[in-house]
């Protein structure tokens, strides 16, 4: 009986052969394999709303300040006059509680405290002449007692009136002004909400780049945080490649490489950003000294954000490093 290890071997030596004889025939490659890698940023706004304007294109190239869409605004507008009229309420009446009584009351809570005075120095002069009567024996001692007493009411009630003086000239207690300077506070809070949120119905682009899709049309409704447009800075282009592990273990983040790719004219210069820690591998998944060269690291390097242009996301590449 044939061992089949013999029957599993000889036909991996076939394949192998097979292989070998195909790669004779062909030209021989010049660097290292990968593709082009796109990392796109997903615009959207915080706040929902029907979108009433489309500022850009698919195939568009913005750049970073350029308006992109907009959506309605009617009920971020009204939410942020209603915010600005109770900031301005709250600060009338935190001025009010500052400034005291108005100038009018004060004025007629002095004219009263005058016309206490008066009455004070009329009771004072009828007191004084009822004590000479007295002395004399022509008033009695009871009727001498009512007059004091006629012209203590009217010293209390002329200290009174100029207490209320003092005290209508005075602002309010400093509790009822903090309360208030809060109720301020609180108020110019909500007016800056309500306007951050009537900004955020307008998006503009924070980075330059190429317009790769729009996701809404005008009209449609587009929920919070839902992406309209998907853009792709110059910037965020790269390209993936795989080297041997003989030759991951001699690159560092730094180094300079050269993209080829079909049609894009001159190579691409790039600089590697990035090699796997982790290695990947082709078939058969055994880690010897036979098979350990099939091991490749994935190579990340990103060209010049004026030559990212040139290469397409998905494209495939050949990356030689000097």
């Amino acid at each position: 009986m044939i061992d089949n290890r013999c029957h599993r071997r000889a036909g991996w030596c076939i394949a192998t052969a097979a292989l070998t004889l195909a790669a004779c025939g062909e030209p021989a490659q010049t660097g290292y394999q990968g593709y082009v890698e796109g990392e796109y940023v997903y615009v959207a706004s915080a706040v929902a709303g029907r979108l009433d304007a489309l500022a850009v294109r698919r195939g568009d190239q913005v750049v970073a300040g350029a308006p992109l869409f907009t959506l309605e605004s009617d009920n971020e507008a009204a939410a942020h006059a209603q915010a600005d009229a109770q900031l301005q309420a709250a600060k009338a009446q935190l001025a009010d509680l500052k400034s005291g009584k108005r100038t009018p009351e004060v004025d007629v809570t002095r004219a009263q405290a005058a016309e206490a005075a008066a009455d004070e120095r009329k009771v004072a002069l009828a007191l004084a002449r009822d004590e000479a009567q007295y002395q004399v024996g022509g008033i009695s001692r009871a009727q001498l007692d009512d007059s004091r007493t006629q012209h203590d009411a009217a010293i209390a009630r002329l200290k009174q009136l100029q207490g209320q003086v003092d005290v209508a000239i005075l602002p309010s207690r400093n509790e009822q002004i903090r309360a208030q300077a809060s109720q301020v506070a609180a108020a110019q809070a909500a007016l800056d909400q309500a306007a951050w949120r009537q900004r955020q119905t307008r998006v503009d682009a924070t980075r330059g780049g190429a317009v790769v899709d729009t996701i809404y049309q005008v009209g449609e409704y587009v929920n919070a945080a839902s992406p309209v447009v998907k853009l792709l800075p110059p910037e965020n282009v790269q390209v993936r490649f795989f080297v041997p592990q003989a030759v991951a273990g001699g690159l560092a983040a730094g180094r300079a490489a050269t993209i080829h790719c079909d049609g894009c004219g001159a190579d691409v210069a790039a600089t590697v950003t990035w090699i796997s820690p982790a290695a990947e591998y082709t078939p058969p998944i055994i880690y010897s000294n036979e098979t350990r060269a099939k091991l490749v690291f994935m190579v990340e390097a990103r060209p010049r954000a004026v030559d990212a242009a040139r290469l397409r996301p998905g494209q495939p590449v050949s990356v030689a490093i000097p």
